[in-house]
């Protein structure tokens, strides 16, 4: 792997048309897509068209790298690649949102992406919704509008060797007993759900996050963040017994 300085080099030569320095660099980022693509494995994608598009994004982020964003080029990559991947997955979603939606839902992506080549760190939703001038609860529900179908039997990661589906996530949970049903999409109950509801139970279930790191993304406390969840499992143990 080059050292930043060589990196330097070769961004400079591939921005200037150099198609090799360009080559080159791709060719030795390929394993950075290829982590960035396994995130994304088991929501109906071929793997190999999804690297396809993780690549486009690494050669959008070699063609509009700056030094003056003071980051490495893998840090501004990732987003770059994230990015990529997530328009083709949500452009190409049987989930109809409407055209507003979808067009604020590509601006916040945006300013993701910025901030986060700004920032070499995720920004947090408040600091987008800042940029934008809009409420959280805009930003997370413009998020939400345009996120994949998933299966309660997705697979979300192993323990001992077996696999933990986000049903078992969702009623490991002591006192609430959520039933299990065979081929739910999940998104048919959440899409039931308050946009805030949705919002806990994605960052929660999906992204695996803690409720204080929740409650730090949308500008809640940790309490108020725990009795949304509870609110929230309420809800979708309801829709359950009652589809």
């Amino acid at each position: 792997m080059f050292d930043d300085k060589e990196i330097g080099v070769l961004l400079e030569k591939a921005q200037a048309g150099d198609q090799g320095a360009k080559e080159l660099i791709v060719e030795k980022n390929l394993n950075l897509v290829r982590s960035i693509v396994h995130r994304f494995t088991g929501r109906g994608y071929e793997w190999d068209d999804l690297f396809q598009i993780g690549c486009i994004g690494l050669i959008k982020a070699v063609e509009r790298f700056d030094p003056a964003f003071g980051v490495k080029f893998s840090t501004y990559a990732v987003p770059m690649i994230i990015g990529e991947i997530r328009r083709f997955i949500r452009d190409d979603s049987p989930v109809k949102v409407s055209r507003p939606l979808k067009e604020l839902a590509y601006r916040v992506h945006r300013v993701q992406e910025k901030l986060q080549g700004n920032l070499g760190r995720e920004p947090t939703i408040i600091e987008v919704a800042e940029e934008l001038a809009l409420s959280p609860q805009e930003i997370a529900e413009a998020l939400e509008a345009v996120q994949p179908p998933a299966s309660l039997y997705d697979q979300t990661f192993f323990e001992g060797g077996d696999p933990i589906r986000r049903m078992d996530q969702i009623g490991s949970d002591p006192g609430h007993d959520v039933v299990a049903i065979d081929n739910l999409a999940l998104r048919e109950i959440l899409s039931r759900l308050p946009p805030r509801e949705r919002t806990v139970i994605r960052m929660r279930f999906f992204e695996d996050k803690t409720q204080s790191e929740i409650a730090r993304l949308i500008g809640l406390s940790q309490v108020q963040v725990s009795r949304i969840e509870k609110q929230a499992l309420r809800l979708i143990k309801e829709y359950l017994q009652t589809s």
